[in-house]
């Protein structure tokens, strides 16, 4: 199976052929919680120079358009499978030359690459040796674009993040064209609520503008008023037009951003909630959520249904203790999130040793037949809607059902009833 392809050296005369004027074209193979129901298991990127076009294709589709234009419309073309990388070159006569060479063991999915020295190096969203401004001016880089050691856990998880967002791209771009609406007239909406220093926010501002050349509007919301003057100085002094930064809860927050994606990194305790239930009622295309400091439910235990049960041994021990409240109160979530609609995973964000805070949950707005995007289904496709809702009344219904029998309220369930 073809796991990735990247079309480079255009013909001349490309616009006639596929109708503007690209430079490359990267395709690849979607994970099986992102493939349409279409059985589109591909995901392309059209690049121009100053813009990128998105499509999703299925293996015949992408087969057909390698044949078409593999060594004729592009003269490069590199495909890989699990086992081999297949080169296809054509020369200034139009000689077509195929190569191909076998990869090692798991070499085709690892993004690590070996550097001149011998050394493992990974291949990050936001790569080593290239200055990225804010990382300059938040002091991870240098100037030259080397990391500074001390900061080399930020730089890490920052793009591990950006992967996060990445792998949600092609669903929040399937639901934008199922509203009949593209990116280039109305730009994703990035909210990013208790964004702090901002490392993420400018981070996914620099990701999609720079380098996958997705118009969009990033804004941050945090309490601490120095630290969002200092953001919004950064964004000034940056030349940045299209992020912004505001003091303010996110409790109490009420303006309508239209979101795409919702993102929140260690907002702490119910503030998770808070976000999460807006991202809902907002009707989010995907949720990106690392959550921080669960003491509502740890605070409920010692008092709650649990004792006297055969709960009772997690009260016991203070750490075993916390972390069932940290589990039970994002197993809530989840239920609460798949009620409402959204494909639920719960992932590891990054490795313990960086952040014990590290469990990260993404959830993708599902449509009414099973897939990504929205959409009002009619006749058999409404049966199955309706199906799906009562699905999802006795998802909300064990999430509620748990917190009745160990008496613990739990604030998104109750925001949201």
């Amino acid at each position: 199976m073809i796991l990735s392809a990247t079309f480079s050296k255009p013909v001349k005369n490309i616009s006639e052929i596929l109708g503007d004027e690209y430079t490359r074209v990267k395709i690849k193979l979607l994970t099986a919680s992102l493939a349409s129901a279409k059985n589109e298991n591909y995901f392309a990127e059209f690049y121009t120079q100053k813009q990128v076009f998105h499509k999703k294709f299925s293996q015949s589709q992408l087969e057909e358009f390698i044949q078409a234009h593999a060594g004729t419309t592009f003269k490069s073309c590199v495909q890989r499978t699990e086992s081999e990388e297949i080169t296809i070159l054509s020369n200034k006569k139009g000689k077509i030359t195929t190569l191909s060479k076998p990869l090692k063991t798991d070499s085709a999915t690892k993004k690590i690459q070996i550097a001149a020295d011998g050394s493992k190096k990974k291949n990050y969203c936001l790569p080593e040796g290239t200055p990225v401004p804010f990382l300059v001016h938040l002091g991870i880089m240098t100037a030259e674009g080397k990391v500074i050691n001390s900061k080399y856990d930020k730089f890490r998880q920052i793009n591990r993040f950006l992967e996060f967002v990445d792998d949600v791209l092609p669903d929040v771009l399937g639901i934008a064209e199922s509203k009949g609406t593209s990116v280039s007239e109305h730009p994703f909406n990035i909210v990013d609520f208790g964004s702090g220093k901002s490392y993420l926010t400018f981070a996914v501002q620099y990701y999609l503008t720079e380098i996958k050349h997705i118009p969009c509007n990033v804004f941050g919301l945090d309490l601490k008023k120095d630290v969002i003057q200092y953001c919004n100085q950064l964004a000034e002094k940056l030349g940045l037009k299209n992020i912004a930064f505001k003091v303010g809860n996110i409790a109490d927050f009420d303006e309508n951003k239209h979101p795409d994606i919702i993102i929140t990194l260690h907002a702490c305790d119910t503030a998770t909630d808070y976000a999460l239930d807006y991202a809902i009622k907002h009707n989010a295309g995907a949720i990106l959520s690392v959550p921080c400091c669960q003491h509502e439910i740890n605070s409920q235990l010692a008092t709650g249904g649990a004792k006297g049960t055969v709960l009772e041994p997690l009260l016991k021990y203070g750490l075993i203790k916390e972390r069932f409240s940290a589990l039970l109160t994002d197993a809530v979530r989840g239920q609460l999130l798949e009620s409402a609609g959204y494909k639920v995973q719960m992932l590891e964000f990054i490795d313990e040793n960086a952040t014990p805070k590290n469990l990260l949950i993404r959830a993708v707005k599902k449509s009414s037949s099973g897939g990504t995007g929205t959409g009002v289904e009619t006749g058999s496709n409404a049966g199955a809607a309706s199906a799906e809702n009562t699905g999802s009344g006795a998802v909300a219904g064990s999430a509620a059902k748990i917190l009745s029998e160990l008496g613990l309220e739990q604030t998104l369930a109750g925001l949201l009833k």
